[in-house]
């Protein structure tokens, strides 16, 4: 059934339509109705998105604030790297089968005396060496280099650049046992004489991580603070060793919270009986977390308050130099996954 519509104005309008609309009423009418339907459709788009705007902010908003919320609720995890040197002279592929079982992701080589991983690698070449590391899904994390010294390092950048390591450890170089006004020269003497080697390392991208050290120009808190301070290529980093530090947790802690992103590397190393003469190994063992006196737990809180991402390496040395710190490669492991596993329970 067909419906036939019609507008039907007063005589009087209708020229007044034809005149200034040169429409026809019925006409008109429908230009009208399309003109109030459009309106209300535009009206309900307009609607509908503000609707959909406001769940998709309140949507955006409780994200941001659930990962706020995830982020301050997620545990810190320390970055564990294990020292090659904890084994002796024990070869590369069962050292690297053993990281992961420790908890760690990542190697740092030693050289002799303290071990002999950093020359086999060269007897092994990079490509064999980078292929057994991705067979056991580990990073080279840092080489050790105390023997090139930190003006020796250029080539050894070049090695760690090469193999996706942005991290070399050494010592200071300079006058032995000094003081006050004579230490602060020469750090500064020893700072322009790393000029050259800090501009290959920044464009290389690799840090060196100066460590104190007994028997160094950097022995103390105070050389390490004047080292950074006059010092701000972030080539240039810290590597904190507490053995060589008196045995108070609080105040190394408030060392790291000092240093901050300066800091590189973190050895969990206490001096424990000392390293210096052979002793039992009970008591060469005290050196290790959990088993001598110092508290290793404000520090490691002091760690998770930077959210320190740089490396915590489980640190001693056994008496003589480049042997295993346990009899075997397997008790090697064991003794550094418990050491890991004691400074996570202290977060």
């Amino acid at each position: 059934m067909r419906i036939k519509l019609s507008l039907t104005l007063p005589g009087n309008l209708q020229p007044f339509f034809r005149r200034w609309f040169n429409l026809e009423p019925m006409c008109l009418l429908w230009h009208i109705g399309f003109f109030l339907l459009a309106k209300g459709w535009l009206l309900m788009q307009r609607r509908q998105f503000i609707r959909q705007a406001s769940c998709a902010a309140g949507a955006i908003a409780t994200g941001v604030g659930n990962a706020q919320s995830l982020q301050a609720s997620s545990p810190y995890r320390p970055r564990f790297v294990v020292a090659s040197c904890m084994y002796g002279y024990e070869k590369l592929p069962p050292i690297v089968a053993a990281v992961p079982k420790t908890g760690a992701a990542a190697i740092d080589l030693w050289p002799k005396v303290h071990g002999d991983q950093r020359e086999q690698l060269d007897e092994m070449g990079e490509e064999a060496f980078m292929q057994l590391l991705a067979q056991h899904h580990i990073t080279l994390g840092c080489i050790t280099q105390y023997r090139l010294g930190p003006f020796g390092l250029q080539d050894e950048m070049r090695l760690a650049s090469r193999l996706n390591c942005k991290l070399i450890v050494t010592g200071g170089a300079g006058p032995k046992n000094v003081e006050g006004d004579e230490q602060k020269r020469a750090i500064k003497a020893f700072l322009r004489q790393m000029q050259p080697h800090l501009r290959v390392a920044e464009e290389l991208g690799v840090q060196i991580a100066i460590e104190n050290h007994r028997n160094n120009v950097i022995d103390s808190a105070d050389a390490l603070r004047w080292l950074l301070e006059w010092e701000q290529s972030p080539a240039l980093t810290v590597a904190l060793a507490p053995a060589h530090l008196p045995q108070d947790s609080e105040w190394l802690a408030k060392l790291i919270r000092e240093f901050g992103p300066r800091l590189a590397m973190f050895y969990a190393w206490q001096f424990g009986n000392g390293f210096m003469q052979p002793m039992p190994r009970e008591q060469e063992l005290l050196q290790m977390p959990g088993r001598g006196p110092l508290d290793f737990g404000p520090m490691m809180r002091a760690l998770r308050e930077i959210q320190f991402s740089g490396w915590v390496e489980v640190m001693m040395h056994p008496t003589p130099r480049g042997v295993p710190i346990m009899d075997t490669t397997a008790e090697v492991t064991t003794e550094i996954g418990r050491a890991h596993r004691h400074l996570l329970d202290l977060l």
